[in-house]
């Protein structure tokens, strides 16, 4: 049930009693001695003074209380903002001009709790805004709400399940509610999606944008580590983890993009991008696949021929549209995959103590230790469908010497010897593959079943490098995404690539259903003469 109370105040003191609805068919519901209302405070009757994107906010807000809530809910969105139609009136003259965006919640934003998910961080009040929010109203961007996520970003076990949390409950996918959204930015996919706000903000450490926005078919952007803040973000890790843009075209991502980035003196990588440019946008309805080298990740198909079939007929279209492609066969050093792994859970450790000592109020967790003792004392809620191995591993991972080597080869692996070695010794711009394969079955008991053969997106989200993912059709009714991954801080050229691959694209799209999942209608097969 999306949570729409005026400034929230009730939310903290309400979650205690009403925690053991965060199940799989709900949420937990605030309940306060105040009417319920229909929209959020802020959205006003529109009158002649109205302006059109004050009539869309509204409209979203309405459709946000209608496919969102109730037991066959998206579970998409944890809370609207109390002055959507103030905050689009204001912001009429600026660049955005007023466009509506949801926030993950491991986002702060002045006006909403920041929780990630969990009941730890319920009263987490900073009445702060990230950097990147900053940057976003100062553009005219307006924050709709905040969306629903795998808790704590999906690091907290390995057996878990995407887009669940135990405050958000589990986000459905709205072409399929019975499917997941996969994670962990599972509501701003299944939101954007749903036609919720014009755009929404994601972060990533390693998949959790490019996943999810191909999953729920729109665009995901997850940017070179450094072109945006991550001050005031519930973290992960300082060397993987960013924001990102998803939107339903490439253009609106690269929009949102200009909003967000920005240098910041607290995250010193922000200070070291080379050649920012001032518009993400600039370029790209002119932008073109004529002679542009692409490489393809043969190995990283998969075996599904459905697939195939689609990634194939997105590398037509881009042959149509004057790319030349070149055939790769690769596999990466598995040592990657190892040594990143060692170095998230060691930052894991370290950046989450120092964001939850840096919160305000009494009362707040202070370290992951504090967390690890939390979900153990409310287990029925937090740990009834998986536990925190993780979280304990990462407790316990403490060997700096053995993090910094492990960090040092597993960026060199991912970048210098893979992403850089392929564009080189292939002469390509950009690699391509499938993002991932159609959305699978939500399940609780068993967690995720998803196809770890398909995609390159590791390399990428390990060496900080940019990965795009854009719709290139879909799967029984089930959209897929195409990845376009570039050299770092060639963000600017791999969202023209895919603006153009967008134009050129021939698959039509599917629309949610906010149904049940059920095969295609193929058409019937002519009868034959006995």
């Amino acid at each position: 049930m999306t949570i729409r109370i005026l400034p929230l105040l009730a939310l903290a003191s309400s979650l205690t009693a009403c925690a053991t609805g965060a199940q799989e068919t709900s949420r937990p519901t605030v309940r306060i001695d105040v009417p319920r209302m229909e929209l959020p405070s802020g959205a006003e009757p529109l009158g002649p003074d109205s302006g059109i994107r004050e009539g869309q906010a509204v409209g979203q807000a309405a459709k946000t209380l209608k496919y969102d809530d109730g037991p066959n809910g998206l579970n998409a969105v944890i809370a609207l903002a109390p002055d959507i139609t103030a905050q689009v009136r204001a912001a009429r003259r600026l660049p955005l001009g007023g466009r509506t965006v949801l926030v993950k919640d491991n986002i702060e934003t002045r006006e909403l709790p920041t929780t990630a998910g969990s009941l730890a961080l319920a009263n987490n009040r900073t009445e702060r805004d990230a950097p990147m929010i900053a940057n976003l109203r100062r553009a005219g961007g307006v924050v709709m709400g905040k969306t629903n996520l795998s808790e704590w970003a999906n690091i907290r076990d390995s057996n878990s399940t995407s887009g669940w949390s135990a405050l958000g409950g589990l986000v459905r996918n709205p072409y399929a509610i019975d499917r997941n959204s996969c994670g962990s930015s599972s509501g701003s996919g299944a939101a954007v999606a749903a036609g919720f706000a014009w755009a929404a903000i994601g972060t990533e450490t390693n998949g959790s944008i490019t996943c999810p926005a191909s999953i729920n078919g729109v665009v995901g952007f997850k940017p070179s580590v450094g072109v945006v803040s991550r001050t005031h973000v519930v973290p992960i890790s300082s060397t993987q983890d960013t924001a990102g843009p998803m939107a339903r075209s490439v253009m609106d991502a690269a929009m949102l993009l200009t909003a967000i980035a920005g240098a910041d003196p607290a995250d010193a990588v922000t200070t070291t991008v080379p050649n920012r440019p001032a518009d993400y946008g600039a370029g790209l309805a002119e932008s073109s696949l004529e002679g542009v080298r692409i490489g393809v990740m043969r190995g990283q198909v998969g075996d599904r021929q459905d697939l195939k079939d689609a990634f194939d007929a997105a590398l037509a279209d881009m042959e149509r549209a004057g790319a030349i492609l070149v055939d790769i066969e690769f596999e990466p050093n598995t040592e990657m995959y190892r040594d990143s792994f060692q170095v998230l859970m060691f930052e894991l450790r370290e950046e989450m103590g120092k964001y939850l000592s840096s919160l305000p109020g009494e009362d707040m967790p202070r370290s992951l230790a504090d967390l690890i003792a939390f979900n153990e004392a409310n287990a029925e809620t937090e740990m009834r469908w998986f536990g925190q191995d993780l979280f304990i591993q990462a407790e316990g991972t403490t060997d700096r010497k053995a993090y910094e080597a492990a960090r040092k080869n597993a960026i060199h692996l991912a970048g210098e010897r893979t992403i850089d070695l392929l564009l080189a010794e292939n002469d390509v711009s950009f690699l391509v593959a499938p993002t991932r394969g159609p959305a699978w079955v939500s399940d609780l008991i068993n967690g995720d079943n998803f196809n770890g053969s398909i995609g390159f997106g590791a390399p990428a989200a390990i060496a900080g490098y940019p990965h795009l993912t854009v719709p290139m059709g879909a799967i029984e009714g089930l959209p897929v995404g195409l990845s376009i991954i570039g050299a770092k801080w060639d963000d600017h050229a791999v969202l023209k690539a895919g603006a153009a691959y967008e134009r050129a694209r021939s698959a039509v799209l599917p629309q949610p259903r906010f149904e049940r999942w059920q095969p295609a209608l193929r058409p019937s097969a002519p009868a034959t003469a006995n």
